[in-house]
């Protein structure tokens, strides 16, 4: 059993970095894409809803479920990123049109009934926007949490923000759920900016996913054209970082990250700190800690990962 493939559930908001988290994903062996499901955060429910379906006709992904989730966060406003991925949610490449049928369920129905369906300990649960779904989930059925074998969420980070000067989108945006979410009895494991801002689309990995030469590495290079302009002008960075493959990368090879067990929780009142996530680093967590943040990452082994799946994925009929 240890050497099967990790069952894992994609929760994401298409999305530069999440169709990049997708294919990776579908195209690694070491992680098997059980479903997907879609939240509200980059762009709009239906925008983010048929970019994914839009994403899985580019990589080929068939026969698991797709559904649409949340389309607003549990207590406040909706959010969005149209700076950062455009009005669609995916602007740049050119969408083919989707082949699959969305899921008659929602997303957070579509959770409970994957890990209820599914062994103790089978399926882990991949976040890579807000928490919204994930905290339903958990309220709406609370045995999931028991079964759940862990949660590995893109999004906040122990040494600063993106959306504000101490959080991150992910969490700012639905700082409840996220707060729900980090203090359930369930492993937790938080890939934040510490590392995803080191997970840079550099000149040298560019020439990489350009020399796979498949349409599906033509459309990553098209992601990266986009999101690299506006990441340049919204936030200064030369090469753009992809936040959301590296928390898939986790789950596909432990030694992509440098974690370390601590205490975490998420601000709810600070005026000048909501959703910040706060991890207690000033001494070892206790013996058996359940929660995990990641300090360190293997940038050449995350983008290794990356294109051996694009690689494996081939040219999709």
């Amino acid at each position: 059993m240890s050497d099967a493939p990790r069952r894992i559930l994609l929760d994401c908001d298409p999305g530069h970095d999440d169709a990049i988290a997708m294919l990776l994903a579908w195209g690694s062996p070491a992680v098997d894409l059980v479903a997907v499901t879609t939240v509200a955060g980059n762009a709009g429910i239906e925008n983010v809803t048929r970019n994914a379906l839009g994403v899985a006709r580019v990589a080929g992904i068939a026969g698991i479920p797709f559904a649409r989730g949340a389309s607003r966060p549990l207590v406040r406003h909706v959010e969005l990123a149209p700076d950062i991925h455009g009005d669609s949610g995916l602007d740049g490449p050119a969408l083919p049109e989707p082949a699959l049928e969305l899921d008659p369920r929602h997303g957070a129905q579509l959770i409970v009934d994957t890990v209820m369906a599914a062994d103790p300990g089978e399926i882990t649960l991949v976040p890579t926007g807000a928490l919204t779904n994930i905290a339903l989930a958990a309220r709406l059925e609370p045995r999931i949490v028991p079964r759940v074998r862990e949660v590995v969420f893109m999004g906040g980070g122990v040494g600063g923000g993106n959306w504000s000067a101490t959080s991150e989108f992910n969490i700012l945006i639905d700082p409840e759920a996220a707060h729900i979410v980090v203090n359930e009895d369930w492993p937790v494991t938080m890939v934040g900016l510490d590392v995803t801002h080191r997970a840079l689309a550099t000149p040298e990995v560019r020439a990489r996913i350009d020399g796979v030469g498949t349409a599906p590495a033509r459309f990553v290079g098209e992601l990266l054209d986009f999101f690299g302009v506006t990441y340049l002008a919204s936030q200064g960075f030369v090469h753009p970082p992809v936040h959301d493959p590296v928390a898939v990368a986790a789950v596909i090879d432990p030694a992509v990250l440098e974690l370390r067990a601590a205490p975490l929780d998420v601000e709810l009142s600070g005026t000048l700190t909501l959703g910040m996530t706060v991890a207690d680093l000033r001494a070892p967590a206790p013996e058996g800690h359940r929660q995990r943040v990641a300090l360190g990452i293997d940038a050449d082994l995350f983008w290794d990962h990356v294109v051996d799946a694009l690689e494996r994925i081939g040219d999709p009929a």
